[in-house]
């Protein structure tokens, strides 16, 4: 697999383009939202601003992974991100996470940058799976994956303590074939 050619993507309505270094104080403070810290990072995780400039700097060298920057096509606005790693070549698989910042919610923008990285992992990247985890709490991102395409495998029960409360990890995935169909539909 190929991640050093890091595209760009554009939708309707957002654009998928490589980080750069000056995309770290966005997302640092998209880091400071309270649904992102909750969905995102273990608590033990400590991010600073020059980790992030770091991090993101680094991301076009990365030929193991594909992250790329969620912005919003008619302002440029970075609202998130989406990512593939762990990938697998006996079974031509891929993780997939993403994070949208507030500015960035209820708007389409995230379901697309999700529709747009999945379509070009399956019809440009030639995988056969992508799939993901996310909390059981996490119901708005819950319903964008499965309104993309990506269906519940199992729940790993009780797996973090999140705000004081075990949490649930859904499992879930979204086949080449699966994909087809549904594009096939949509045109």
């Amino acid at each position: 697999m190929n991640f050093a050619v890091k595209p760009t993507l554009t939708g309707s309505s957002a654009v998928l383009r490589p980080f750069t270094e000056a995309d770290a104080d966005v997302m640092w403070e998209i880091m400071q939202d309270p649904d992102v810290v909750r969905f995102t990072f273990e608590p033990s995780v400590r991010i600073t601003p020059e980790s992030l400039r770091a991090w993101y700097g680094s991301r076009a060298e990365q030929p193991d992974r594909l992250d790329l920057a969620v912005t919003d096509r008619t302002t440029g606005e970075l609202v998130g991100e989406v990512v593939l790693n762990e990938w697998d070549p006996d079974a031509r698989s891929c993780n997939f996470r993403t994070l949208i910042g507030p500015r960035g919610r209820g708007r389409g923008l995230g379901t697309e940058a999700i529709r747009l990285i999945v379509e070009y992992g399956f019809e440009r990247l030639g995988l056969r799976r992508i799939e993901l985890a996310a909390y059981g709490t996490n119901t708005r991102a819950l319903h964008v994956y499965e309104k993309v395409g990506f269906v519940v495998e199992g729940v790993r029960r009780e797996v973090r303590l999140r705000d004081g409360e075990w949490a649930d990890e859904v499992i879930m995935a979204i086949l080449d074939r699966e994909w087809a169909a549904l594009s096939s539909t949509a045109r």
